[in-house]
């Protein structure tokens, strides 16, 4: 630009009109700067003279600027704020000489203001009728479209918060009677410059937001009047925090406008409650943190928090106070009329709530209905179902075998098992627990009075909570109404849930109901955080339930974040609470050189069969089949038939789910088949791997929680096969449920015919005469011997009341050696158990052990004959005495002294409490995340807010 428009002024109106400075605050302005230099130009009465301050312009912007006459150019470091800009500029503009009126302005301008051709003029005549006007402000409109106001006249509610009275409104003239305002926006600001002097600019404290309005209440406090003038027209591309950046995150604006909205209200208070407010500024913080998260806005939480404490621990709020207090002519009420009242806030926020509310709404309408299209029907079947197979759990307050024992009798035992901590379990030991001892101790929690009955709950509603988590997946990728009820058929019916039902992995079992709900989760974490929080969740609890699902939980994340790479912002913080959960017992296998040890399965340690290859392709955890081979075992030709006759039955399921690949559906259905051979390769692997110690050998992992993923796969393909055909689809979807029920049907009828190895209990795990020891001394200590079919010993110490299923660690099922007390725990139990010279009293006494139960053998002779050797070698122990046949096996009392045995260190202690607060905090902000609430209101609406009192126009001025 050559030209500058104090040069084109007009000369003969120069003694006149008043002496206006334009400042025009450029920051990588490029793609405005020209066209507000040429709408300055353009004004049909130009500025007396201008100064344009360049904050550090990286664009090349300002490098070929020229100016001359009275226009001048300031360069400023980047990163300075506004208003110190404007204050610079002030100081380098002329001053008017002594024969010229010492009425002058300065006109404030942004790179993107461009005024309109009468802006200035318009406000020179709205400040030339009203003398009192010593700060005016034009209508701020869009670049792109000047029909749409942008900004018109700023406020606040009566706890200080800034408000735009008029916001993103179509500009009909509805608003231009109302001139008097209590702020307007820096952007196109005129302001007298004696004014600005007196007030000594904007607030220093201010550098972004709310600047222009603080100086607009402390020029109303001064005893002048601040109006707005609807004639004159202003662009404006974005709010000011916006100014001279690219991007501001969401966290960075709530900081801004929070630390402003603090710094006023502090100095604004009076000098007696100062203090209050200062002391309440962090803790008022920290609650609307946890309002952010409750509201689905948790990149609000760190920037309340910094500006809390930028407030509370800066230096700008007593030299701000200072300032205002020397300019103070009239008191706070003169402009409480101006303020927003609270009557309009709430009308503000109920019109935007009812506009989400009606976007919402006008949403897809669902493709079934789980009332009125069978889901419902589907889910009471699947309960039926489950009380039909596991009926003698109906009346039961607990349950064992298997991988299951009853839970803690007390909530506060079952969270003094969870994190880092001592382990009362065999010898005992310090380390971290298994995260699935969280789960337990939630569960547990929610049934308080008997935290063993929670168990049972869960196995009893598994089917029901499986077809209902299936029946709203299939929903998702199918469109037919009834295809959903196949699904959820199939997915109830599942051999992996099955099989885990009837073998005590609950581990598996809740993973297998949580996962269709996770798939959902994930698929729709970027609409919202709730959604991402409650995949979180999700994750972490499916996680800490089946350990060997790890890898593909992982493996769908990092997919999930690559095929929704624009909006997975919201999906990669789904792992946090899950590593959270397993951080320390990772790092602990990782120490001892076992990290596959972090798969391993959670619960009691049981033994389990591998099935073969072919029986896991068709979805078989265990090798009997599912119950069909001890059913047939009378019939010579079942070992060659049944694997034909399962191949046949899972037949119709697998021809739907690769038919699904060449329908037009063909990339959903794609997926679903890679997460199904994702499944089955995390199942062989499984296999594979033998981490755990049962007696004297060791067990693979159980492949059932990876056939569920596999199981989850399959019937979406399925499902979505069925849902492309034609005519045929009924009959389809109906055979291949048919036929999947049968090829389960003798494992539903375990409990019947009596080989499934659940069993109800009252809870209590040893003899009733070791419980009443135990209650005077919770940690007696029983030595329980196994005879085992190979003719050895298993041995275990139990404390207390006996070991529980939140005592269980997978460090101690994995430990790779004996530790010097399991050492000695061996070597007592092997010499009681046989007739020898060694003393055991020395390692009663140190391993504080009174009982001595032994086990019943199994029907094998090898076993019998070890337990017939070590009862008679015990009961022939003057130092025992034999208290007789139990449910569990016999028992034996030591009549000697024994040592009280340690509970861990006040060290152990600490950090059990501080992980707890770790976990606290973590999980307690995404469940507060994913509790549903109704749509947040955008920052941004078309409501006009106005004040109070009837407004003064300058008609009425010029009138008075």
């Amino acid at each position: 630009m050559q030209t500058s428009p104090a040069q084109t002024r007009s000369a003969p109106s120069r003694s006149a009109q008043p002496r206006v400075t334009a400042v025009l605050v450029a920051a990588n302005g490029g793609g405005h700067l020209d066209r507000t230099l040429d709408a300055l130009v353009a004004q049909t009465r130009h500025p007396d003279g201008l100064v344009v301050v360049d904050i550090g312009s990286s664009d090349g912007s300002t490098t070929d600027i020229a100016l001359g006459g009275s226009a001048g150019l300031v360069r400023l470091p980047a990163g300075r704020p506004f208003g110190e800009a404007v204050a610079v500029a002030e100081r380098e503009a002329a001053v008017a000489d002594a024969d010229e009126p010492s009425d002058e302005w300065l006109w404030i301008l942004g790179h993107d203001n461009a005024p309109a051709p009468d802006a200035l003029a318009e406000m020179l005549s709205a400040v030339e009728i009203a003398p009192s006007v010593a700060v005016a402000g034009p209508k701020l409109v869009a670049t792109e479209d000047p029909s749409l106001i942008r900004a018109f006249g700023e406020s606040t509610t009566r706890f200080g918060r800034s408000l735009g009275l008029v916001q993103d409104e179509l500009d009909q003239g509805q608003h231009d009677r109302h001139t008097d305002v209590m702020g307007v926006a820096a952007g196109g600001m005129l302001v007298r410059r004696s004014v600005w002097r007196d007030l000594r600019g904007f607030d220093p404290a201010l550098p972004d937001v709310d600047a222009a309005l603080d100086f607009c209440i402390r020029a109303r406090l001064a005893g002048h009047r601040v109006a707005v003038v609807p004639e004159a027209r202003v662009t404006s591309a974005g709010p000011i925090e916006e100014f001279g950046r690219k991007r501001v995150s969401e966290a960075r604006r709530v900081r801004l406008h929070r630390q402003a909205q603090l710094h006023r209200r502090l100095t604004a208070a009076p000098a007696g409650l100062l203090w209050l407010h200062w002391l309440l500024l962090v803790p008022f913080a920290t609650g609307r943190a946890v309002g952010h998260l409750v509201a689905k806005h948790p990149a609000a939480v760190s920037g309340e928090l910094a500006a809390a404490f930028a407030v509370a621990f800066g230096s700008g709020v007593r030299r701000a106070r200072k300032n205002a207090a020397r300019t103070r002519r009239v008191g706070w009420t003169a402009i409480e009329p101006l303020r927003v009242s609270w009557r309009r806030v709430h009308e503000r926020r109920t019109t935007s709530r009812d506009v989400e509310l009606a976007r919402v709404e006008d949403a897809p309408i669902a493709r079934a209905s789980f009332l009125g299209d069978g889901g419902v029907w589907v889910v009471l079947a699947a309960a039926v179902l489950s009380v039909v197979t596991l009926y003698p759990l109906l009346s039961s307050p607990a349950v064992t075998g298997g991988g299951l024992l009853p839970l803690s009798t007390s909530v506060g035992r079952l969270w003094q098992n969870v994190g880092y901590g001592w382990h009362s379990i065999g010898t005992g030991s310090t380390g971290p627990s298994d995260p699935f001892t969280a789960v337990l101790a939630v569960l547990g929690s929610v049934f308080a009075w008997s935290p063993s009955t929670g168990v049972v709950v869960v196995l009893l509603l598994a089917l029901p909570m499986a077809a209902l988590g299936a029946w709203f997946a299939v929903r998702k990728v199918t469109t037919r109404t009834w295809v959903p009820v196949v699904g959820a058929a199939l997915y109830t019916i599942a051999p992996a849930l099955v099989g885990a039902l009837t073998t005590g992995h609950l581990g598996a079992v809740i993973a297998h109901v949580l996962l269709p709900w996770l798939l959902l989760a994930v698929l729709e974490a970027h609409r919202s955080w709730a959604w991402a929080s409650g995949a979180a969740l999700l994750f972490a609890v499916v996680a800490a339930s089946a350990p060997s699902l790890l890898p593909v939980l992982l493996v769908g994340w990092v997919v999930s974040l690559v095929v929704g790479w624009r909006r997975a912002h919201r999906r990669v913080f789904i792992p946090v609470p899950a590593a959270v959960l397993f951080l320390p017992l990772v790092l602990a296998q990782v120490a001892r050189g076992n990290p596959l040890a972090v798969l391993a399965d959670p619960g009691v340690p049981s033994a389990t069969r591998a099935p073969s290859a072919f029986q896991l392709a068709i979805g078989q955890p265990v090798p009997d089949w599912n119950g069909w081979l001890p059913a047939t075992s009378t019939l010579g030709l079942a070992a060659a038939v049944l694997p034909i006759a399962m191949a046949v039955l899972a037949l119709p399921v697998a021809l739907l789910a690769v038919g699904a690949v060449l329908g037009h559906r063909w990339a959903v259905a794609g997926a679903a088949l890679v997460l199904a051979l994702l499944g089955f390769a995390t199942a062989v692997a499984a296999t594979h791997v033998t981490v755990t110690g049962v007696g004297s050998t060791t067990t693979i992992v159980w492949p059932g929680s990876a056939l569920s993923v596999s199981a989850l796969g399959l019937v979406l393909a399925a499902c979505i096969g069925i849902d492309v055909l034609p005519r045929t689809a009924p009959v389809t979807g109906i055979v291949a449920a048919v036929f999947a029920g049968v090829a389960v049907a003798p494992a539903f009828a375990a409990s019947t015919l009596g080989d499934t190895v659940l069993q109800p209990t009252t809870g209590r795990v040893l003899s009733a005469y070791v419980n009443a020891e135990a209650q005077a001394n919770p940690d007696v200590g029983t030595l329980v011997v196994d005879p085992q079919t190979d003719g050895s010993l298993a041995v275990s110490l139990e404390r207390g009341q006996g070991s529980t299923l939140d005592d269980q660690t997978t460090l101690d099922a994995t430990a790779l050696r004996l530790s010097s007390k399991g050492t000695e725990l061996a070597t007592l139990a092997g010499n009681l158990a046989s007739r020898s010279g060694y003393d055991p009293e020395p390692a009663l006494r140190s391993l504080g052990i009174s009982f001595v139960l032994l086990d019943e053998a199994p029907d094998d002779a090898a076993a019998e004959a070890v337990h017939d050797r070590a009862a008679g070698a015990i009961g022939q122990d003057a130092r025992f005495t034999s208290i007789g046949e139990t449910a569990t096996g016999q028992l034996f009392h030591y009549e000697g002294d024994v040592d009280r045995v340690a509970s861990g260190s006040a060290a152990t202690q600490a950090t059990h409490v501080l992980y707890l607060v770790v976990l606290g905090i973590v999980f307690g902000a995404a469940a507060l995340l994913a509790v549903p609430t109704a749509p947040r209101r955008r920052r941004a609406t078309s409501n006009v807010i106005e004040a109070e009192e009837p407004a003064t126009t300058f008609d009425e001025e010029r009138d008075e």
